[in-house]
């Protein structure tokens, strides 16, 4: 992956091409979705569509001035610093209030990705067009008011912060729930296999303190490298590392912390309790967060979480 600041000018006309292009099927394929019910709603999705394929337009007709014909395929997944989204065609079936959210979060991104690209333009005619489309994002009206989930007043209009709001969720606190997933499931099967190769709860103790603290670094650093988040808005990559790997690090310690109990037995009990109190945690984090139903959640979390602890017990246990 490439980071947006060692982009080219020419580069990043072909990302913004491409990233119209992706809209504007985006916002259509909402619209097939409600035509039949919403046909109003259908229709706003349609203008949307329309509004993304004329700024492709403006921007291909400028990349063809200064660059020729040929325009190299370069996608937002292509970069760092970008949101990655579910794609629509691999999401179930979304309700309109979910397209609202996902359509304003796009129009809050792609403001941000037009600003900073027309500080990286050199060329004063390309800077024009990448302010002029930062503003025309900024200025669309209140996606809440034009597809008629709100009254059309000026108390209805959705703020910018809340699009905001809405985009941190997105992109710093659902991040930091993969991580304390991550830290919870990972660090079981050391933890048990430790337990039952030595019954010994210190030892036991050391090295789910070892893992988790080493998931937690690990996982802070692929974080906080992942960007620098100007492009994204993701905020000092310290912080967001940090935040990451704390979560990550209680993720794990969170069944280790039972083996400080002298008893053996006593402590696996507690610690196991634990586990079962953990995973149905992250299955409530997944379908609050993360657009998952509740009990395909708790499906896959339990199989996977149940399938790692059993590892650890039958390796110990060897």
């Amino acid at each position: 992956m490439k980071a947006f600041a060692d982009l080219t000018e020419q580069e990043i006309l072909a990302l913004a091409i491409s990233s119209e292009e992706d809209d504007s099927r985006t916002y259509l394929t909402f619209a097939h979705q409600l035509m039949e019910k919403f046909p109003a709603s259908a229709k706003v999705f349609i203008e949307m569509a329309e509004e993304e394929q004329t700024h492709r337009r403006a921007l291909t007709d400028a990349y063809q001035k200064k660059f020729g014909d040929f325009i190299p395929l370069i996608r937002r997944s292509d970069i760092r610093g970008f949101v990655r989204h579910t794609p629509v065609w691999l999401s179930q079936q979304m309700t309109l209030e979910a397209m609202r959210q996902r359509a304003e979060v796009l129009e809050l991104e792609n403001m941000r990705f037009y600003t900073k690209a027309a500080e990286q333009a050199s060329d004063p005619a390309i800077q024009k067009l990448l302010r002029d489309l930062a503003a025309a994002e900024k200025e669309h009206s209140s996606l809440a008011d034009r597809l008629g989930l709100k009254h059309l007043t000026p108390d209805a209009k959705l703020e910018e912060a809340e699009a905001k709001q809405k985009l941190f969720l997105l992109q710093v606190i659902q991040p930091g729930l993969v991580g304390l997933m991550d830290g919870s499931v990972s660090t079981l099967a050391p933890l048990f296999a430790a337990a039952f190769a030595t019954h010994d709860t210190w030892q036991t103790f050391l090295v789910g303190l070892a893992a988790s603290l080493g998931a937690g670094i690990s996982m802070g650093l692929a974080e906080g490298l992942s960007d620098d988040g100007k492009l994204s808005g993701r905020g000092r990559p310290l912080i967001r590392g940090f935040a990451s790997g704390l979560m990550t690090a209680l993720g794990g310690l969170g069944h280790a912390l039972p083996y400080l109990i002298p008893d053996f037995w006593t402590a696996t009990f507690i610690a196991t309790i634990v586990v079962f109190f953990e995973l149905w945690a992250i299955s409530w984090i997944r379908w609050k967060y993360m657009d998952t139903p509740f009990l395909r959640a708790a499906f896959q979390v339990a199989v996977g979480g149940f399938l790692v602890f059993l590892t650890g017990i039958f390796i110990g246990s060897a």
